[in-house]
């Protein structure tokens, strides 16, 4: 079922969602986004036999709003250490109900699609030359991305690599697209229009990434680092700024190489290292591909997050009797 929701505050979906929970006996209603966290806690709150639980995907404190609808949570999911941090901080919950439980991929996906991988013909079909180095980065285009800072790497790196290109993958959500009209003038201003390339968002960002040398990820705030973790799994060498996410996931440069935030010097100082050396790229991206697979499967993020459910349905029961 589609419920309308024109915002946090929409009674009519929430009792509607109230009624559906009650004629199907839900026992656990999950809710992601912070808009959507008021209306799921109004309708379990309605139904004694259905637990809530919520996924907290971002840093960004919760208002007062949410701190009031989500006391009776059975469980705030956190997808980091950081972000599990941030809640506990704001005591909105006992720290016993937070659990953190991190973001999975289809590890075996990115590792089939680099298998399969022909990195001359994706070139060619990009207009790219067969020999060279590709950097790309992957995110949103807006500020918080750092898609400034990595353009601006690009022309310090091109001074040693003539031979380089840049690929910034991700999907402009602005009014009217205006972040990037603001990253093609600046691409534009730099004199990189030949070598920096901006392609929107992509259905399968798998071949982009395997067609890669180095992933940068130059976000000035991030709290998981999903495109960290798939360019990981695609053996990929990473450069990424000290964001509480990319430490978490990269330790502390065990597996990818850390650089100040906000620091495009210090980003494309990183970047040339690694197109200097193909052994250490090479160790670096087999480093994280292991880490991906023993940290960041979907299969484990599974079955932590049904052991919750689990855990939530029981208690739920055993306070029904």
């Amino acid at each position: 079922m589609t419920l309308p929701l024109r915002n946090a505050l929409d009674a009519q979906s929430a009792r509607d969602l109230k009624r559906f929970i009650t004629e199907h006996d839900i026992e656990i209603v999950h809710a992601h986004l912070a808009r959507d966290y008021p209306i799921a806690a109004y309708a379990t709150r309605r139904v004694s036999s259905a637990s809530l639980i919520v996924t907290r995907h971002v840093l960004f404190p919760l208002n007062r709003l949410h701190q009031i609808t989500l006391l009776r949570a059975a469980r705030i999911i956190a997808v980091s250490q950081a972000v599990a941090l941030q809640l506990r901080s704001q005591r909105i919950v006992p720290p016993e109900r937070i659990t953190v439980v991190l973001n999975g991929i289809d590890v075996d996906r990115f590792a089939k699609a680099r298998e399969q991988f022909n990195r001359p013909e994706f070139l060619r079909s990009w207009g790219l030359p067969d020999e060279g180095f590709l950097v790309g980065t992957v995110g949103e285009l807006k500020a918080l991305k750092g898609h400034e800072e990595f353009v601006r790497a690009a022309k310090q790196v091109l001074y040693e690599f003539k031979n380089a290109y840049f690929i910034i993958a991700g999907v402009d959500a602005s009014p009217n697209g205006e972040n990037r009209t603001v990253l093609n003038s600046l691409i534009e201003r730099l004199n990189l229009v030949d070598h920096v390339r901006i392609v929107g968002a992509l259905e399968d960002i798998a071949p982009l990434l395997c067609s890669l040398d180095v992933f940068v990820s130059a976000s000035r705030m991030e709290s998981f680092g999903l495109a960290i973790a798939e360019a990981m799994a695609c053996s990929l060498a990473v450069v990424a700024t000290e964001t509480a996410g990319a430490r978490e996931i990269l330790g502390q440069g065990e597996t990818g190489l850390l650089v100040p935030v906000g620091d495009a010097e210090a980003l494309a100082s990183a970047v040339r290292a690694l197109l200097n050396d193909e052994d250490k790229r090479r160790s670096l991206g087999n480093d994280a591909r292991k880490a991906v697979s023993e940290h960041f499967s979907l299969d484990r993020m599974v079955e932590t997050t049904e052991g919750i459910y689990r855990e939530s349905m029981t208690r739920s029961r055993r306070m029904a009797v």
